[in-house]
């Protein structure tokens, strides 16, 4: 059976060595640096802690943190509060302006790519996926948001203009490996109709798809210099999934020259 927060906030304070008068002295030490008596621990209010009857304040967590020498996000763990969860329960509540993310997750960690295939070849299109040789821990919490074994994931290349100039090249996608139904419309706009990621023999692209019998119509952008193309399902290609997440660039648009220099 699991120790209750108390508990495990005693063991804390015994494996240290820490009498509760200990405690209470160096909270006296924190309330008077700041100013706060919201810092203070009395030995009563400790051991109402210890026992489980009362839930310590932020200020006296806080103060608990630094007398244990521990992360104080370690202490919110024993009372059930995870800060990696920030980003997925801040989902739950929209709020109706466009604003910056602050403040919550500017310390927390996620798992991102480290070391990556050194056959990755940044003028083709990728999957990510299976490039990715190693991951490591980086301070960008959010992150965490695109892990799930039911996403892969997608670099759009340098010379990659099927989808042109509504995914740039160099673009990041998420793909839902799930969603394999080629849907047909209607759609009030190009932003509505699916885009899908494909691997042909030639590598992989993003592109709108039709269908017909065993046959896949893969069709560009109608602004890109790239050609509709029609190959055989599965022989000549494989729907890996829809494209539902999208990291991308709005600097950096290639000269016109220049798409066409790439294309040659």
């Amino acid at each position: 059976m699991r120790a209750s927060p108390g508990e495990q906030l005693r063991k804390l304070r015994e494996g240290l060595g820490l009498s509760m008068r200990d405690v209470e002295m160096a909270s006296e030490k924190l309330a008077g640096r700041y100013g706060e008596s919201e810092y203070l621990i009395p030995i009563s209010r400790l051991s109402s802690i210890e026992t489980g009857s009362s839930i310590p304040s932020i200020h006296r967590l806080y103060a608990l943190s630094v007398t244990y020498h521990v992360d104080i996000r370690a202490l919110l763990l024993l009372y059930e509060i995870d800060l990696a969860n920030v980003a997925s329960d801040s989902a739950l509540i929209p709020v109706p302006k466009t604003h910056l993310m602050q403040g919550a997750t500017a310390g927390l960690t996620a798992r991102i790519p480290v070391r990556v295939d050194p056959a990755f070849d940044i003028n083709r299109t990728s999957n990510l996926g299976r490039l990715i040789e190693k991951w490591g821990v980086a301070p960008l919490a959010f992150l965490q948001e695109f892990a799930g074994s039911e996403y892969t994931y997608g670099y759009i290349g340098a010379r990659d203009f099927f989808m042109y100039p509504l995914l740039l090249p160099g673009s990041f996608i998420q793909v839902d490996e799930h969603r394999t139904e080629i849907l047909t419309g209607p759609w009030r706009t190009e932003l509505e109709r699916p885009i899908y990621f494909v691997e042909t023999h030639e590598g992989y692209t993003c592109c709108w798809l039709e269908e017909d019998a065993d046959k896949l119509l893969l069709r560009p952008h109608h602004l890109s210099p790239e050609r509709a193309r029609i190959l055989r399902r599965p022989r000549d290609v494989e729907l890996i999934g829809q494209v539902v997440g999208l990291a991308m660039r709005l600097d950096c648009w290639p000269e016109p020259e220049r798409v066409q220099k790439l294309l040659q």
